[in-house]
């Protein structure tokens, strides 16, 4: 498991098997959880903690298992019969020997299987780290939302205090007025909203982090991350991803099981099966008899016309299955590179163009109101404006976030590892390229 992880993640991947490094495994949870969590701080938890994630690691045990019971001979046959109308009695003891004869390939099959589940196994907690990952961002994003969703109540509702008071005083009418107070309103229903969202991003971060009770009052880091300065050439990426992945390996190890199966069904249907054995009879003095044994099943009715071309057809399905694998792999890089160009595109495009155009607007809407050339209609439109954009500039800082770990999950490993060909990235949208940056190399190999 630790080496199927290398390159893949950081974070240490441990089994709990009520041994005492599992103790040691707990306190390490509860000092991180008392700390401010980042990503990588959230992620070691839930790979450590997670209950699901345990369970899924039992089915190595269950493989290995296996393995050992593939090597094992079956135990021997005794029998024995007394006749009470006289003296006699026989005893026999019977061995398969057939199945002693084929442990080797019993133990290749088995072997194999254990391989195809440790790639499986490994290839879940890859896909689970991309959800943890995924579920974070989401969680900070909604926290930044709220915090902005707050400063926005303050700043309303300040502003129907101040109008109500320029009302009293005569100096602005009756509508200026309920628009301050509408919006303030809307602004408190648009803080519920958010805080709503953000329980229940909490909440599902702590059935990933499998926490519950006290230990479930913990706290992220405030905000989220600016974008990278750089990100990684598109070029490559595919092969990348094939080379990697998981699921791409454990196809790969289906197809080799496959065919260790078919080995052994192909030999076995030939020698179904046989088995010695030491035979003694005793009849009334003086008589007995003591002597070998051996029982032999005949290949005659059934000599595999089934069990072959069923395992050859599983072969081939398993080929076809890595084939269509491949295929799919390359157009999940594709698309998933091209949403992270696009969200971080959008990202990028408030923070440069729109978040500074609107902030003008709202100044100039403010001085043209105190001048009284707009009415309070066009400034509450000035300052919702300023409201949208924040969110959506947030929600889009947000989604870039999420849509990088899910290109590490097509990619079947941390993004980081292919920043050996990274590029600053151009600014595609709105400027009549939009799907430039999204271009991905495409290589003529399927699989390679």
């Amino acid at each position: 498991m630790q080496k199927a992880m290398a390159g893949r993640l950081d974070q240490r991947v441990e089994w709990n098997r009520n041994t005492a490094e599992d103790a040691a495994v707990s306190e390490a949870v509860r000092q991180m959880l008392q700390t401010e969590l980042g990503v990588d701080e959230t992620l070691q938890i839930a790979l450590l903690n997670n209950r699901n994630l345990q369970a899924t690691y039992e089915d190595l045990g269950i493989a290995q298992a296996d393995l050992v019971q593939a090597g094992l001979l079956r135990n021997p046959i005794l029998s024995f019969e007394r006749r009470f109308s006289g003296q006699a009695a026989e005893f026999d003891a019977v061995q398969d020997f057939v199945e002693a004869l084929l442990i080797p390939l019993r133990k290749r099959v088995a072997g194999a299987a254990f391989e195809l589940a440790k790639l499986r196994v490994a290839g879940v907690v890859v896909s689970f780290a991309v959800d943890v990952r995924a579920a974070f961002y989401r969680l900070q994003g909604a926290e930044q939302m709220l915090a902005m969703r707050r400063a926005v109540v303050d700043s309303t509702e300040a502003s129907a205090e101040l109008s109500r008071r320029l009302r009293v005083a005569g100096n602005i009418t009756e509508l200026a007025l309920r628009m301050e107070e509408r919006l303030a309103s809307q602004a408190r229903l648009d803080l519920a909203t958010a805080d709503e969202d953000v329980v229940e991003l909490h909440e599902r971060l702590n059935v990933l982090m499998g926490l519950w009770g006290s230990d479930t009052a913990w706290t992220l880091a405030r905000g989220l991350p600016d974008l990278p300065a750089r990100e990684p050439s598109a070029q490559g990426l595919e092969s990348q991803a094939v080379a990697q992945r998981l699921d791409m390996a454990a196809a790969r190890q289906d197809i080799i099981a496959a065919a260790e199966r078919l080995g052994l069904t192909s030999i076995s249907r030939l020698v179904p099966g046989g088995s010695v054995g030491f035979h003694y009879e005793h009849e009334p003095d003086p008589f007995f008899s003591i002597g070998p044994s051996l029982h032999w099943v005949l290949p005659i009715f059934d000599w595999g016309q089934g069990a072959v071309p069923r395992d050859r057809a599983v072969l081939r399905q398993s080929q076809q299955r890595y084939i269509a694998l491949a295929i799919e792999a390359r157009s999940q890089v594709r698309a998933a590179y091209s949403r992270m160009r696009t969200a971080r595109d959008r990202a990028e495009f408030y923070r440069q163009m729109v978040l500074p155009l609107q902030g003008d607007i709202l100044r100039q809407a403010q001085l043209q109101y105190n001048a009284m050339i707009l009415g309070p209609l066009q400034l509450l439109q000035a300052k919702q404006g300023e409201i949208d954009t924040g969110r959506d500039y947030i929600e889009a800082q947000r989604d870039y976030w999420v849509t990088r770990t899910e290109l590490e999950r097509a990619l079947g490993g941390r993004f980081d590892n292919a920043m050996a060909n990274a590029e600053v990235p151009p600014a595609t949208l709105f400027n009549g390229s939009a799907k430039g940056g999204a271009h991905i190399h495409t290589d003529t190999e399927v699989d390679q």
